[in-house]
């Protein structure tokens, strides 16, 4: 069987089923692939396959009845019609449907009132705020999670929808569905103790990857998920020739899928990038229609999906091999404490590290890496004086910069972060530390290929004059260009729309803006130019951005540019701690 998860921008959409395969053993009245065993509950996060480093995860060790971190967790809410698949339930942020259980799980809970088993739905549905999970070229990623399925059965279950996936991070930027890739880890429905593990990609109907059905590995039995934990996971190798995704329940490798499937740059657009992770625990649709429907009279209220532990893995190009191509390069730091200087991150030892002064933000460590690549991974082993909060930044001069990624949640370890920028020099810029020392990294590594000369586009924005809508307190408009992602602009509170521009001094070519919010982020917002500050063209529009650090490849001309911050995230105002217009 083959079937689809959709996630349109600005509707949230979810799965849309289409089925078509032969099982060969009966199970119940229906037809499975070989059954697995169970495998027991974690207390921790599993310990990282070997030949990986655990990149990030979350145990879910807050106290009972309390809801998710929202630095790191992101709730989506709305009625399920609006999710595109026939879902009947409402997603809520309540923690009747979404909570910490105090024994180190996250609990998605389906309840429902009234006597209408078509209405009355309520459950809940979270993703990451980070969107930087995957692969670097000849590297591994994989994800991992420990899941207890919703203790139902085919009597009274109908309906049920539990899933654990993951969407290409180019989704947020407004790339469209399914082309922006999506990977569906767990899903099964109507209580059938199975699994289905599918890719989407390519264009929506049809295509090469056969959408909205997309490529699937069919039903797998999972005898006992039900009632007990197991283990779902996903890895991403592009180390493989030709690259693969592999899908795993309990570590028994049941699905692999070749880039050769489909063509090279379908593949490439919905793989080669990261991504963030999904739960959600749907009620009604068109994937569980497709297997008698529900929910019924009979369909149990209080379901729940439980969650031991999250995790995400990687294993670096070539695993220990692939070029390093900062090692050995020149390094400078904005500080150094002792004889902790610059060159020993990267000097290829872990016995080694950089530190920089102490109790001081923001700090620095550049790598100059001698000619201009095209970066795709970023290595940073902390010691434990690490960063919470920290952007890497390339720059083709050492002067202007541009963010690549960005984190206020970090939690240090050896992390490995797919990315996808060019630049000659690479920078790891904290502003706030996790301890009250310093930054100190034992390595900092790259991976990447030559070119990408940055052409004779060039920052126009920095240093000059800005105005704004408003201002709240001393932001003022002026910090959004001044270069220091340590100071911001922001607009009244409470107040659409509002708006930032810049005078570049002169119509300019524009090929380039980049955004980086603080939290109180525009939800909906332009991208428009004028000659005159007056008459505006809109180059770029969305009304669902989720904030962060947003680059966006535009085409257009104009003296004055503009961001038209139209619906927000927060009750706040809006927030840019830069905002940077490239062009020549």
């Amino acid at each position: 069987m083959v079937h689809s998860q959709m996630h349109v921008p600005g509707q949230r959409r979810r799965k849309l089923s289409a089925f078509g395969a032969v099982f060969v053993t009966a199970i119940g009245g229906v037809g499975f692939a070989a059954a697995v065993t169970a495998a027991p509950a974690h207390a921790a996060v599993p310990a990282p396959p070997a030949g990986f480093t655990l990149t990030w995860s979350d145990d879910f060790s807050g106290p009972a009845n309390t809801g998710l971190d929202t630095g790191t967790w992101k709730y989506d809410t709305g009625p399920g019609s609006s999710f595109g698949t026939g879902e009947i339930e409402t997603m809520t942020n309540s923690t009747a449907n979404v909570y910490q259980d105090g024994a180190g799980h996250l609990v998605l809970k389906a309840i429902h009132t009234g006597t209408d088993p078509s209405s009355g739905w309520t459950s809940g549905r979270v993703e990451t705020q980070a969107a930087t999970f995957g692969a670097p070229a000849g590297g591994v990623v994989r994800m991992e999670s420990v899941i207890q399925q919703p203790n139902v059965t085919t009597a009274n279950g109908a309906g049920y929808w539990p899933a654990f996936w993951m969407l290409g991070e180019p989704l947020r930027r407004g790339v469209s569905w399914p082309g922006s890739g999506e990977v569906d880890i767990l899903e099964d429905i109507n209580g059938r103790s199975s699994v289905f593990g599918t890719l989407h990609c390519g264009v929506n109907p049809g295509g090469p990857c056969n959408e909205s059905s997309g490529i699937g590995s069919g039903e797998h039995a999972c005898l006992g998920c039900q009632t007990g934990f197991h283990d779902y996971a996903v890895e991403i190798d592009r180390s493989a020739s030709p690259e693969e995704i592999r899908w795993y329940l309990d570590g028994n490798n049941y699905f692999t899928l070749p880039a050769s499937r489909v063509d090279t740059a379908t593949w490439a657009n919905a793989v080669d990038h990261p991504f963030f992770v999904i739960y959600d625990l749907a009620m009604g649709g068109g994937f569980p229609s497709a297997f008698g429907g529900g929910p019924t009279t009979s369909t149990v209220s209080g379901g729940t999906m439980v969650i031991d532990s999250v995790a995400v893995y990687n294993k670096g190009p070539g695993s220990g091999g692939g070029t390093n191509i900062a090692q050995g390069k020149t390094a400078t730091t904005s500080s150094v404490t002792g004889n902790n200087t610059a060159a020993m991150a990267v000097d290829g030892s872990t016995g080694t590290r950089w530190e920089s002064a102490q109790g001081v933000d923001p700090q620095w460590i550049t790598v100059d890496l001698g000619q201009s690549y095209n970066i795709t991974s970023v290595n940073l082993n902390w010691e434990a004086a690490a960063a919470k909060s920290f952007q890497l930044q390339t720059s083709q001069d050492n002067t202007s910069w541009t963010s690549i990624y960005s984190t206020t949640t970090g939690a240090g370890g050896d992390q490995t972060l797919a990315v996808s920028g060019t630049g000659r020099y690479l920078r790891m810029y904290g502003t706030q530390r996790t301890t009250p020392y310093g930054y100190s990294l034992w390595e900092l590594g790259a991976q990447g290929t030559p070119g990408g000369g940055g052409g004779t586009s060039s920052l126009l924005s920095q240093g000059k004059t800005a105005t704004a809508s408003s201002v709240t307190g001393n932001n003022t408009a002026a910090l959004a260009v001044d270069g220091s992602t340590g100071t911001r602009w922001e607009s009244a509170q409470g107040v659409d729309p509002q708006w930032l521009q810049v005078d570049l001094g002169g119509t300019r070519a524009i090929d380039k803006v980049v955004l980086n919010w603080e939290t109180a982020a525009a939800k909906s917002y332009l991208i428009q130019t004028s000659d005159d500050g007056s008459t505006w063209t809109t180059l770029y529009t969305t009304t669902t951005s989720t904030g962060g650090v947003q680059t966006l490849n535009i085409t257009g001309r104009g003296r004055y540019v503009r961001m038209n911050g139209t619906a927000r995230t927060t009750q706040y105002g809006y927030s840019l701690w830069e905002f940077q217009v490239f062009g020549s």
